[in-house]
């Protein structure tokens, strides 16, 4: 893979400290990486190529009869590009995101060019219709649904014409994707805890996120409720068991990136120093997961989780003081798979621009 060399990677300076220095010198010792306006240049180019490359093309989709068979832009006239459904979510994010924090993006003309003829009413309504199919119950469940709702909020936060206008096309799909949420968490007797698509709390970590910012009440109140009977008695969470060899999400940190959002902060201190008693260790250390050969599609998912891991990690340290040591290593995770994002090899490039952006968004100031 011919690795980008525009990126910028600093070098993060790690002095020993004696037993006397404070710990609240440990921020200065690191360099935390920050996103400038060339290297968002350079991140915006995969989903803008693939936003629109409808082949090749992963439809994971179950047919009824022959009269369900259509091309992928036919299907999705939205969100047909970059490969499945939902990372093409996920790119629209990653520039809708782009666009947001760096108003001088080079291309930004052809960017919006470009979303609003994908995020257009009548693409939005064709794409609710595929959702209500009788044979597509559980499409992109859940995490489609939480990325649908991410590119939402994102737009929502957003003071531009537009923001306004893409979010009011996105209206009746993003009301069906709540009713799919309200409708679907109370049947679900158990969490699943997996480091891939399917993992219960990443799909309601980020719908969380868009029922907070937004006031969806009924949303936030459902997912409360069932990320406390789902997880909160849980203690000693594997952590040493991960990863598995596909895995681009923590089943651990996840949980405890979605009960800091949900507990109380008191709370939320006792229940992670019983979920996770070791990351409160300042020796504590975590190896970033490693990539044998980034052009297997699955195997590639590792530099995913690096950047899960520590926008999780992030989270966790930006919620307290005593946990500010693993601000240090969500750096070393992002230092060693950021440099690997864009190349030529489409099995990464079309999904992880979003997971590195999304990644250096929780960033300390």
């Amino acid at each position: 893979m011919k690795k980008l060399t525009l990126f910028t990677i600093l070098a993060l300076a790690f002095a020993c400290t004696s037993n006397n220095q404070p710990e609240v010198e440990l921020e200065k010792e690191i360099t935390f990486l920050k996103l400038d306006v060339e290297q968002a240049n350079n991140l915006a180019q995969m989903p803008l190529h693939c936003m629109q490359q409808e082949f090749p093309n992963k439809l994971g989709q179950t047919l009824a009869d022959e009269n369900d068979l259509g091309t992928p832009k036919e299907l999705h006239p939205a969100f047909y590009g970059c490969f499945d459904w939902h990372s093409s979510v996920h790119g629209h994010w990653t520039l809708i995101r782009l666009l947001k924090t760096f108003p001088e993006l080079d291309e930004r003309e052809l960017i919006e060019q470009k979303l609003k003829e994908n995020i257009y009413a009548e693409n939005i309504l064709q794409e609710l219709e595929y959702f209500k199919r009788s044979t597509e119950k559980s499409y992109e469940r859940t995490y489609g649904w939480a990325w649908l709702l991410k590119l939402v909020e994102e737009l929502h936060t957003w003071d531009n014409p537009l923001a306004q206008e893409l979010e009011t096309n996105l209206q009746p799909l993003t009301d069906y994707i709540v009713a799919k949420y309200i409708d679907f968490l109370p049947r679900l007797k158990y969490p699943i805890r997996v480091g891939e698509h399917t993992n219960t709390a990443f799909g309601l970590t980020f719908a969380w996120d868009y029922a907070n910012t937004t006031g969806s009440s009924d949303l936030k109140t459902l997912i409360e409720s069932r990320a406390r009977e789902f997880y909160f008695t849980d203690k000693q969470c594997p952590l040493s068991w991960e990863p598995s060899g596909f895995d681009f999400l923590s089943p651990c940190l996840e949980e405890a990136d979605l009960m800091r959002r949900v507990l109380l902060k008191d709370e939320y201190k006792i229940w992670l120093g019983d979920f996770l008693p070791q990351l409160s260790d300042t020796d504590f250390s975590l190896e970033t997961a490693q990539i044998l050969d980034r052009t297997d599609g699955k195997l590639v998912h590792l530099d995913g989780l690096n950047f899960s891991r520590a926008w999780c990690l992030y989270g966790i340290a930006n919620n307290s003081e005593e946990y500010r040591h693993l601000k240090k290593i969500a750096n070393e995770h992002i230092t060693y798979s950021l440099p690997n994002v864009v190349g030529d090899s489409y099995e990464g490039g079309h999904w992880l621009g979003s997971f590195a952006i999304y990644a250096l968004s929780q960033v300390p100031d």
